[in-house]
């Protein structure tokens, strides 16, 4: 497994910065690509065997990547979308970003916004395409526990994930279809480049998808979580997800389309905190017992991996603690500092 983590970057007064190639430049050993905006940057993890040595490799990129912000003047933040500023951002001087910006105009400036992309390796596109039809009735849940953007431009948005609200403004995003193969993916991706809704496959948003140059089928749905524990809680959740499904081997269940969008919105908008659905069942539940179902139905993968400890503790300790989403509205609440908390420290 792998995991990209987009990260933004502000001022010492909590301004998005954009420095984000000046950044990226300071860093050493550290896979840093620049992102739409130039007050971000992501990191991308090597390849990782386990979750210890994936927890490893994060909590040094971060470090690395916040002692680089630092040199320049700035701080780096673990958060999905800017909490003070402008709506508006520069877009990064990259041929493809600037022909993004010229295509999309203020959606392109507007997407300052952070997740966390989880790559796991898969035979081939026909098992990416099953795999992906199998996480549909789950991706609510992992957007649930890793939501970490309920303050936007200094304003409570009411909203745990308000980063996947934004995101979801682009033409081919959000909950996959059901696919019958590979061909059939194709086939829709050609549709919608052919009729200029995007400029590629590469634009191709949806929150599972066949990796267009590796190996792997690529889970996006997560903002960007506020702590390591919680990426690798999220990343450990997916590669579960991914073995279940290899495991199963059929196409995956199909599923009420509005049922799978209402379990979106509410995980967007209500986050660990209400409640959410069984999408299997289109049963209401509670979010903790949703996410009972999640890991009862990954937990033969978990027991291969020796991670089951590591993921019901994890989950126990966000229901109880809150997720970042709690804590920035906590925060704001309290009067205290929202890019403070989200800081990450050299």
């Amino acid at each position: 497994m792998g995991v990209e983590e987009e990260l933004l970057l502000v001022s010492a007064a909590g301004q998005p910065l954009p420095q984000g190639k000046e950044v990226a430049a300071e860093t050493e050993g550290v896979d840093v690509e620049l992102e739409l905006t130039r007050a971000q940057v992501e990191t991308n993890s090597p390849v990782c065997e386990t979750s210890d040595e994936l927890y490893e490799q994060l909590t040094a990129m971060r470090a690395e990547l916040a002692a680089a912000a630092a040199a320049k003047g700035g701080r780096l933040l673990a958060i999905a979308a800017p909490p003070t500023g402008e709506a508006a951002h520069l877009v990064t001087r990259k041929p493809r970003y600037q022909e993004m910006e010229e295509r999309y105009g203020l959606l392109a400036q507007e997407q300052a916004v952070c997740g966390c992309h989880v790559h796991i390796d898969v035979p081939d596109r026909e098992a990416a395409v099953r795999v992906s039809n199998h996480l549909r009735p789950w991706l609510p849940s992992l957007l649930a526990l890793s939501a970490n953007s309920a303050v936007y431009l200094g304003a409570d948005t009411r909203f745990a994930s308000w980063r996947s609200i934004m995101w979801s403004r682009w033409p081919c995003v959000g909950q996959p279809p059901y696919f019958e193969s590979a061909a059939h993916y194709d086939a829709l991706v050609r549709t919608y480049v052919d009729s200029g809704s995007i400029m590629d496959e590469r634009m191709v948003y949806w929150d599972v998808r066949p990796s267009s140059h590796l190996p792997t089928v690529e889970i996006r749905v997560s903002d960007v979580p506020l702590t390591v524990d919680e990426t690798v809680l999220h990343a450990t959740l997916v590669r579960a997800l991914v073995m279940t499904a290899l495991a199963d081997g059929s196409l995956g269940p199909e599923l009420q389309p509005e049922v799978l969008r209402a379990a979106y919105w509410l995980a967007a908008k209500d986050g660990l905190t209400g409640n959410n659905l069984n999408v299997l069942k289109a049963e209401v539940l509670p979010i903790e017992l949703v996410l009972r179902l999640l890991v009862d139905h990954v937990r033969p993968a978990l027991e291969l991996l020796g991670e089951v400890e590591r993921v019901e503790t994890t989950i126990d300790r966000l229901l109880r603690e809150g997720n970042g989403a709690v804590r920035q509205r906590k925060a704001l609440r309290e009067g205290d500092d929202v890019v403070a908390l989200t800081e990450i420290r050299p």
